[in-house]
């Protein structure tokens, strides 16, 4: 997955304005604005000359490249007419409308009337139905390079998903509702093409499973994971054999090239095969770095794909277990990726229900502020559902069902910084996908981007 952001630049001025100010304006932006993580293509300072000279040979140069978002950094004042010149080339790519400031000489402020510029020009974006956001610089204060840097970010990750697939092996586990998916609204509204494979296939590459692949990572996983309880034959067995369905469900990800898969779980791997795959999507997960959910969650699976996008992180599923007058108990009856995990990887085997063993992954997970996600379609409309709050070490606690001794889930306690009434009545899945830190506004440009409510 490319993290690398791409983006247009564009300066404006007026045409009676000083070249050499405006010149000095557009290379203390352009600097600005080179981002460790961006390419920036500059196409020049755009004036309001009469025949459209300098506009036209911005989007000459802008046609040779491709980009994520097109920064407008407006230097002064400039008549409209010659911005929309060059934007409605691109009206269907996402723009920042930057405005700079003006600057002190001793006591004298002087400027070159850039919010005149910003003020004309962000109405007739909105009029004109373009997708963008407005940000602007005042003298003496930090530029507001976060802000800009994260809307790219957004801008970026909505581009990106159009080009992103998903394995799911099997359909609707369960017969659960809320992780079904609607196919056409899908690929038009995301761009997400979901590629369904069978269990079958996932049994006949077992058999193209190379030894060697099966030992190295046997070896790893008993160098670095800590198991709670005795390895015996049992279990020796049940780490090849996860290993064995993980290398065969790797093949398929590596010749589709998906960057996020979801397996059949209760009613597939667990019914038919009689083996949790629990510890198949931790190796797949560790050794291939895409997201995973189990139970044929596509939409769970899209909602980790946005996150890592936006986030950079390998972002987890989580099931809600109670609610609490402040809090929700969040937790994982299988697994959560290494990454997540605060210390050793700890492994229990154990039963539950109609299985006599189970890899349970009982790691403690990492505490801290986070920002759960939870992308659903409802009334043909695609929203977000996202909250925030402190994580924090839960109360000590088992799942009713579980053979003794019980496992001590990965799980959160989240003290929300909302009304756990108001997040009640708005959660739209079991299912809810963590990242951490305060990532509110990284969802909230993403979702402004494509059109996407969030409650």
């Amino acid at each position: 997955m490319d993290f690398t952001k791409k983006v247009g630049f564009v300066a404006l001025g007026e045409v009676n304005t000083p070249i050499e100010k405006l010149m000095e304006k557009h290379d203390m932006a352009l600097k600005a604005v080179q981002f460790d993580d961006c390419e920036v293509y500059d196409a020049g300072l755009v004036i309001d000359d009469p025949k459209y000279k300098t506009a036209d040979a911005a989007i000459r140069k802008l046609k040779k490249q491709e980009f994520d978002v097109l920064l407008l950094c407006v230097c002064g004042w400039i008549p409209t007419h010659a911005v929309i010149r060059v934007t409605d080339e691109f009206r269907h790519t996402p723009m920042i409308l930057w405005g700079l400031c003006g600057w002190k000489e001793g006591k004298l402020m002087l400027t070159t009337a850039e919010q005149a510029g910003t003020t004309a020009i962000r109405p007739t974006f909105q009029e004109m139905h373009y997708t963008f956001k407005y940000f602007y610089n005042v003298i003496g204060e930090e530029m507001p390079l976060d802000g800009i840097h994260k809307y790219i970010t957004a801008a970026h990750a909505a581009k990106a998903l159009r080009r992103m697939h998903i394995g799911t092996m099997g359909y609707r586990d369960m017969l659960l509702y809320g992780t079904q998916f609607e196919g056409f609204s899908m690929r038009r509204d995301l761009g997400v093409e979901v590629e369904t494979f069978e269990m079958l296939e996932m049994t006949q590459y077992l058999k193209k499973v190379k030894k060697a692949d099966v030992d190295a990572e046997v070896a790893y996983i008993k160098k670095n994971w800590k198991f709670d309880a005795p390895v015996d034959a049992d279990v020796e067995e049940s780490i090849v054999k996860a290993v064995k369905y993980a290398l065969a469900v790797g093949r398929k990800i590596e010749e589709r090239g998906w960057e996020a898969v979801t397996l059949n779980d209760v009613d597939g791997m667990k019914k038919l095969c009689g083996f949790p795959p629990a510890p198949v999507f931790m190796i797949l997960m560790r050794r291939y770095g895409i997201p995973t959910t189990p139970e044929n969650d596509v939409m769970g699976n899209v909602t980790q794909l946005i996150a890592k996008l936006l986030t950079g992180q390998i972002s987890h599923y989580m099931e809600y277990y109670e609610f609490g007058k402040d809090s929700v108990l969040i937790g994982d009856p299988d697994y959560v990726p290494e990454d997540v995990i605060d210390g050793d990887v700890h492994i229990l085997p154990a039963p539950f229900g109609l299985l006599s063993k189970s890899l349970v992954n009982v790691s403690k997970v990492k505490t801290g502020y986070v920002t759960n996600v939870r992308l659903i379609y409802t009334d043909g409309k695609y929203k977000i559902h996202m909250y925030q709050g402190e994580a924090k070490r839960p109360e000590n606690w088992n799942e009713y069902g579980w053979g003794d001794p019980a496992p001590h889930l990965c799980s959160l306690r989240v003290y929300l910084d909302t009304p756990v009434e108001d997040f009640a009545e708005k959660v739209g899945c079991q299912h809810v996908i963590v990242t951490y830190g305060d990532n509110r506004e990284l969802f909230e440009d993403f979702a402004q981007i494509l059109g996407i409510e969030i409650i």
